[in-house]
């Protein structure tokens, strides 16, 4: 399957978007509290004062480097074992949708529950990819 490691691309562009959003809104808003950035560092309590969607945002950036990175593994070491299935591609495409859904809300409401719902739907599919592929080689 050519096509398996679209998902992975996909992913990754999802990731660049997020990374222009948190730009979008993280620069602004440092810049009405400080114009030197220097300052954020030498007082962290300034970012407290950053208002929440641009702090939602790049915890959303930082998360998209969290689990993801066991998937971008998975996807790796099931494509180069050649252990390619229809329902690892399907688990693949639905991890890439979760993923994108939980940005979404975390970028916009942040509910937890909801967030917290949807990792744990991407997580069980990362479960069943790992598993699938694991009894392949027995």
């Amino acid at each position: 399957m050519s096509h398996f490691l679209t998902p992975v691309l996909a992913l990754i562009i999802w990731t660049l978007i997020i990374m222009v959003v948190m730009y979008k809104r993280r620069i602004p808003a440092m810049n009405a509290i400080s114009k030197r950035t220097q300052d954020f560092i030498d007082d962290p309590k300034l970012g407290e004062k950053i208002p929440a969607p641009a702090r939602w945002a790049a915890d959303n950036y930082n998360h998209l480097h969290e689990s993801p990175t066991i998937f971008y593994a998975l996807m790796l070491t099931i494509f180069l074992m050649d252990k390619v299935t229809p329902l690892a591609l399907y688990c693949a495409w639905g991890y890439v949708a979760i993923r994108v859904i939980h940005s979404i809300v975390q970028i916009t409401s942040n509910n937890v529950l909801v967030r917290f719902s949807l990792f744990v739907l991407s997580a069980i599919l990362l479960i069943i990819m790992a598993l699938s592929t694991a009894a392949k080689l027995v």
